[in-house]
């Protein structure tokens, strides 16, 4: 039986890797340790059929190591122990070509499971690659995260996929055999969600579904041979990105109907509940902010009790979470601040701070000024006392601009008596 046509393109070189330029191009942050064959531990981070897997592999046979895989769904503690014990056998104590160990879907390993690799890339018996489609801030544990460098692989744009099919169509063996005509790309794109393996193996149904001497491909053809083929939610592919983006949006749009929906067809679709009360925390702070501080503690709330919880009763959790974020003020002016706060710090660099609000613990930075005429706020009516917080250069910056809701006008209100000659509240 034939390999599926995403594994015999799977590329064992470099130069044959597709995207991700970042990390592997001319100047990748990653090209220089391939080359030198010195490989960190790290986490590989991105959407599913990116190539985190192919990566992998290519480091290993680039550096000329031994390579050992485990995936963390059908792996525990024990085979965990036996692959490191195989890799310190290999040689991995006495020489600097110590084994790659990758394990696939790292953020399904639980904390003991992940406990168990620490000795392991702490001694440099094994070098570590995780891959994973979940935040690993979240899902690994900080004792294995602070030892492991974290690299953001991005999703596949449009001229990516076209080149993965035109190397099916010019280089497979089996593909190229044939005569295919690739004239629109649109529905295979739509029908993949970016995933490399999943548009590669509705490639390959498609070609082969085909008994015509030459075989052009429309998306008209596409949507009639591949019917259904997005209908169910898959957690791992697009329906995860575009369903968890449609329950977002119903909550920051105001609409609880909409948001039960889409948290149902998660839910009915075993979507990590822990996901799903993350998402909601950031929404929280995102979209609502200080119209309504409470928001952030019921999502605050949620995400612990549905971690705790677990199914099926999180779903109840959820949905008063859900439903209450929906009915709430909106606001992002602390996103909007944050944002330009940010931007300003990358066009202006590391400004100094002013002499009089710097910290004075010594005996010698009070002598050259620090915290002179710093007016201490409780010691003046209504405890406040103007003074300038901002470096020189950008004083007077105003970058916090309440919302339109009852409580950031009272905000406004409160900063306008105080600061109506410098901002403009």
């Amino acid at each position: 039986m034939n390999e599926p046509l995403a594994e015999r393109l799977r590329p064992q070189a470099l130069e044959d890797y597709i995207s991700q330029t970042h990390l592997v191009g001319s100047n990748g942050s990653l090209t220089r340790h391939i080359k030198q064959g010195i490989i960190p531990s790290m986490i590989l981070w991105g959407p599913p059929g990116i190539g985190k897997t192919t990566l992998a592999n290519i480091i290993a046979n680039e550096a000329e190591r031994p390579f050992y895989t485990l995936s963390a769904i059908n792996s525990g503690v024990k085979d965990v122990r036996e692959v490191i014990e195989k890799a310190k056998k290999s040689g991995g104590l006495f020489t600097t070509k110590n084994p790659i160990l990758f394990i696939d879907e790292i953020h399904r390993f639980s904390k003991s499971q992940q406990d168990s690799l620490l000795q392991a890339v702490e001694k440099g018996w094994v070098t570590l690659i995780g891959a994973t489609t979940e935040n690993p801030s979240f899902e690994v544990i900080p004792a294995l995260l602070s030892r492991c460098q974290v690299y953001i692989l991005n999703a596949f744009n449009k001229s990516d996929l076209e080149a993965l099919l035109r190397r099916a169509i010019e280089k497979d063996s089996i593909i190229s055999q044939k005569n295919v005509k690739l004239q629109e790309t649109d529905a295979l794109f739509r029908l993949s969600g970016g995933d490399a393996r999943k548009l590669l193996n509705i490639f390959e149904l498609l070609v082969n579904s085909q008994s015509e001497s030459e075989i052009i491909i429309t998306n008209d053809m596409v949507m009639q041979n591949v019917q259904n083929n997005t209908v169910r939610y898959d957690k791992t592919g697009e329906q995860h990105y575009d369903i968890i983006s449609a329950f977002i949006k119903s909550i920051r749009g105001s609409d609880p109907n909409a948001a039960v929906y889409w948290l149902a067809r998660m839910v009915e679709g075993g979507e990590d509940v822990k996901f799903i009360a993350r998402r909601l925390l950031i929404l929280a702070s995102e979209d609502i902010g200080n119209a309504n501080p409470t928001a952030l503690v019921i999502a605050n709330n949620t995400f612990q009790a549905v971690s705790t919880i677990g199914n099926p009763e999180s779903r109840i959790i959820l949905s008063q979470c859900a439903t209450y974020l929906a009915c709430s003020p909106k606001s992002n002016a602390s996103y909007q601040a944050i944002n330009k706060a940010q931007l300003l710090v990358k066009e202006t660099g590391d400004l100094s701070v002013p002499l009089e609000i710097r910290n004075a613990p010594t005996k010698l930075m009070k002598e050259l000024g620090y915290g002179d005429n710093y007016k201490y706020a409780h010691n003046y009516e209504d405890n406040f006392a103007k003074q300038e917080f901002l470096p020189e250069e950008i004083k007077n910056t105003q970058l916090y601009n309440p919302g339109n809701n009852s409580r950031e006008q009272n905000q406004r209100e409160f900063l306008k008596k105080r600061w109506k000659d410098k901002y403009d509240y």
